[in-house]
């Protein structure tokens, strides 16, 4: 099967990982030899609820006994009902369904441009925080603050002002009135899971409302609670004119979302915008189910084994300092970044070996993304491989 793939596939992702899943249960995946894994990765955060959840499982396959797609030329009852919850959860007004993370924030550069437009400003000019990512379209790779993504595919869309990170300064020089928006995220996931600073994000957002331009914040990867709140933007105390969801929002089954204030979506009118598979009845369906199951109770215990698991990454820290020389994250998403004696990647596939499925991000650094099922006892025995691994 390793022939098909690389005989067949296209080789943007290099040479795989070499362990193929055939089953999950719970935080824990089984290998096509039957092999178990803990996993710490959750599908680069998207199987928050885990595997086998037996009311996710049951609601996606009632839905399927019944419709999958339509087009959105009628009305698709979850989908109203899961355009409700998204808005009641985040106190947003309006929300376009996607297929992905890139096409939501596409979606919200997209409002932006068209805000600007309505307002007679021609340019296009938006602001960009350094080492973020927002996908792999032309236009979100242009978001990117990241040169390595650029190059290859300029010239790019739009122009955008790359400020660094925490940077005050920077950020006041670049945002202006012709400024359409600031696309941000929370914490930089795919740039190494860095925490942006709370004073920091509050001065964006009051850039934004001086300049009259529109605050994009990018939870493709922090949104649906994986920080322990809903949307990682509350530990700041900001609201957003736009949000962007993912990954988690449908747990294996693809979906994303833009989610607008009400005064910011009326700038999208009719023929503006759309999409042929986004917001269909499955993805509604399994989507709506997640956004119901993700409560206080479930982000109470979120941020519990968030705390825990910080707090053993730091013990780990302390028992390895050689190679560990940071900590960071909210929630169950952390990062340990190793020293430059260590290999991230290497580490990654040792403790595959040893039965656990975790990340990468940043320059050099292990990421973890668990399930929200994951038990604490299932971080003891991650820290007790990665201290093993690492002496």
């Amino acid at each position: 099967m390793e022939m098909l793939d690389s005989q067949y596939f296209m080789p943007v992702f290099g040479q795989r990982l070499p362990v193929a899943f055939e089953t999950g249960e719970g935080a824990n995946l089984y290998d096509s030899t039957g092999k178990k894994y803990t996993d710490f990765l959750a599908g680069i955060a998207v199987n928050a609820l885990g595997y086998s959840d037996q009311g996710f499982k049951a609601a996606v396959k009632a839905q399927v006994d019944q419709l999958l797609h339509t087009s959105n030329y009628f009305y698709i009852e979850p989908q109203a009902r899961l355009a409700e919850a998204l808005c009641k959860k985040t106190g947003m007004g309006k929300v376009f369904f996607t297929n992905s993370g890139a096409e939501a924030n596409e979606c919200a550069i997209k409002l932006a441009k068209k805000r600007a437009f309505n307002k007679g400003l021609d340019s296009a000019d938006f602001v960009s925080v350094k080492s973020g990512f927002h996908g792999r379209t032309l236009a979100t790779l242009t978001a990117t603050g990241q040169e390595k993504f650029h190059v290859p595919f300029a010239p790019g869309t739009y122009e955008y002002a790359y400020v660094e990170a925490n940077d005050e300064a920077a950020v006041k020089a670049a945002v202006t009135p012709k400024t359409c928006g600031v696309i941000v995220e929370i914490i930089q996931g795919e740039g190494g899971v860095n925490v942006l600073d709370f004073a920091y994000l509050c001065l964006l957002e009051k850039l934004c409302r001086d300049n009259d331009a529109l605050l994009i914040v990018d939870e493709v990867q922090t949104g649906m609670g994986r920080t322990g709140k809903f949307l990682a933007s509350e530990h700041a105390g900001i609201k957003p004119d736009v949000v962007t969801l993912a990954k988690a929002l449908g747990n294996g089954v693809p979906i994303g979302a833009c989610l607008a204030t009400d005064a910011a979506a009326e700038a999208f009118l009719p023929g503006d915008h759309g999409s042929t598979f986004g917001g269909n009845f499955l993805a509604c369906t399994a989507a709506l189910y997640v956004t119901e199951a993700i409560g206080d109770d479930m982000l109470a215990a979120i941020a519990q084994k968030g705390a825990y698991l910080e707090v053993k990454l730091r013990e780990l820290m302390r028992a390895v300092p050689h190679a560990v020389i940071d900590v960071r994250g909210i929630g169950l998403m952390q990062a340990a970044e190793l020293s430059n004696e260590y290999s991230a990647m290497g580490i990654k596939r040792n403790m595959l070996d040893k039965g656990f499925v975790i990340g990468t991000a940043g320059s050099n650094a292990l990421r973890f993304l668990p399930p929200y099922v994951i038990k604490e006892k299932d971080i003891d025995r991650l820290i007790e491989a990665l201290i093993e691994t690492l002496q």
